[in-house]
């Protein structure tokens, strides 16, 4: 099923995942509306897409705001005459640790991720719901917001916020047939490129080559390429039954995400109290019971190790 007629906005596309993102689209047959708050990014991914063939263009706004929101969906409407598709996917990372973070650190990650991606698809979903669209919204999350990651709170919780969002906006969104999902994507980006554990992979897709099996296979780690299959996929009538959804893909990998649970269960007459949780504590909280923090990455192969002039991150 194709894209063709279709109108999408995609925040964040001036380059990296995003453009990726806004190209795959363009050549499943839907009309872009490029954003980046680089007026030379966007005008570089619009060219980019008109040259293999698409239509395409740029609206320069920061995204988080209400006004940028508007000025996105109302864009879309000016050039191409509807709204059909949004992708969520502008963001920017100050990453510090929890006592070095200051409130600035923290504020502009908060409005560009989570307010962001709020005030674009309150604003998508009432052109949809008002024009009875059956639209497709795409949010992008991030393995750091299921899992968690030294130095990235604020990034944590935004990305784990937009997951939240999306759980509920499926819920109000279901009865004006507009679906709602979260992708988790885990691919080569300005962020992975500085950390020596990929370093292998950077530079082969940097040569143009192949990634080792390693990274594509049991990390599920590849190019931006990888992922932008299942956001063109997620945009199109082919998905109508899926939402509320987190799914992540990287590499050869694709994972559909459980949504919280409890890892065990346990009753007492009465409730429990300080004491009865004393007394239990061994049983109630343990290496069976207790949950995993960040990601744990197996070792690396031997040809796969970093050489000594591997960036720190």
């Amino acid at each position: 099923m194709s894209l063709d007629g279709k109108v999408a906005i995609v925040t964040g596309s001036g380059q990296g995942l995003g453009l990726a993102y806004a190209r795959e689209l363009a050549r499943q047959g839907a009309a872009v509306i490029i954003n980046d708050v680089n007026a030379e990014n966007a005008a570089a991914a619009v060219g980019q897409i008109e040259a293999d063939g698409g239509r395409a263009t740029a609206v320069v706004v920061p995204v988080g705001g209400t006004d940028a929101a508007k000025a996105l969906v109302a864009a879309a409407l000016d050039a191409f005459g509807r709204l059909d598709i949004l992708v969520t996917n502008a963001g920017v990372l100050r990453d510090k640790t929890l006592l070095k973070m200051t409130d600035e650190d923290f504020d502009v990650v908060i409005n560009v991720h989570l307010k962001g991606t709020f005030t674009c698809v309150r604003e998508a979903f009432a052109y949809f719901k008002e024009n009875k669209v059956a639209g497709r919204i795409i949010t992008i999350g991030s393995p750091t917001g299921q899992r968690g990651n030294f130095g990235q709170g604020n990034y944590a919780a935004a990305k784990a916020g937009v997951v939240g969002m999306v759980r509920s906006w499926a819920l109000e969104m279901k009865r004006a047939g507009v679906t709602v999902n979260a992708v988790i994507p885990v691919a080569a980006t300005a962020m992975t490129r500085t950390v020596p554990y990929f370093q292998k992979a950077v530079e082969a897709e940097e040569r143009g080559e192949d990634m080792p099996a390693f990274f594509r296979h049991d990390l599920g780690f590849g190019t931006a390429d990888d992922v932008a299959g299942l956001v063109a996929f997620l945009a199109s009538d082919a998905a109508s039954g899926i939402t509320g959804q987190a799914i992540g893909i990287g590499g050869d990998r694709l994972q559909v995400w459980t949504h919280p649970t409890p890892a065990s269960t346990e009753y007492r007459d009465g409730g429990w109290s300080y004491q009865a949780l004393q007394e239990k504590a061994g049983i109630l909280f343990n290496g069976q019971t207790l949950e995993g923090v960040g990601e744990e990455f197996p070792p690396l192969p031997a040809e796969l190790q970093p050489s000594e002039t591997a960036g720190a991150r």
